[in-house]
């Protein structure tokens, strides 16, 4: 596929919709299916309720859901989750792709590029100025897969992250983050 080949399209049989909060508990399988699929099963501890509460109306954060018709009605077969973001360089918002995740038995339908495809109209839509993610170094088949998109690496950064203790340290005594 070229680079410039519309993305905007959903395959035949693939229907992709927005999350809502009764979705909680279907992303948060997937979510642990994910974290199975990048070797860390044990990271994965949000709940249905987590999801629930974090995709309430104006929180920022959105998922979208791949749904194909399965032996018993509609089955959902992936998700893109995200959140804004915020640029001072370009002074705009932007869009954090969190997690996309399409399970093993869908793959290669093209649900990837279809989320993809919505994710960039919606950025459109919103006057977005970026879609950003992160990708795992080992996973060679998806920093192929968004090449084709014409996406490229930014590999002039290197990503820290403080949690857990060391997080809890920065807090004034009494104000711990939620466990």
């Amino acid at each position: 596929m070229s680079t410039t080949e519309d993305v905007t399209t959903t395959p035949a049989g693939v229907r992709l919709r927005e999350a809502t909060p009764a979705d909680g508990e279907v992303i948060a399988q997937l979510v642990r299916e994910l974290a199975e699929y990048e070797r860390e099963p044990s990271a994965a501890t949000a709940t249905g309720d987590d999801f629930a509460r974090a995709l309430e109306p104006g929180s920022g954060i959105g998922c979208l859901l791949a749904e194909v018709d399965g032996p018993t009605g509609a089955e959902v077969a992936g998700m893109a989750l995200w959140y804004t973001t915020f640029s001072t360089w370009q002074g705009q918002r932007g869009m954090w792709l969190e997690d996309l995740y399409v399970r093993p038995e869908h793959r290669r339908r093209g649900i990837a590029r279809s989320f993809f495809g919505r994710l960039g109209t919606l950025c459109a839509e919103r006057g977005y100025g970026r879609l950003e993610w992160w990708v795992l170094d080992w996973n060679t088949p998806a920093h192929a897969f968004y090449r084709t998109l014409g996406a490229a690496p930014q590999e002039e950064w290197t990503v820290w992250r403080l949690d857990g203790e060391g997080l809890a340290r920065l807090a004034p005594p009494g104000h711990h983050p939620r466990p």
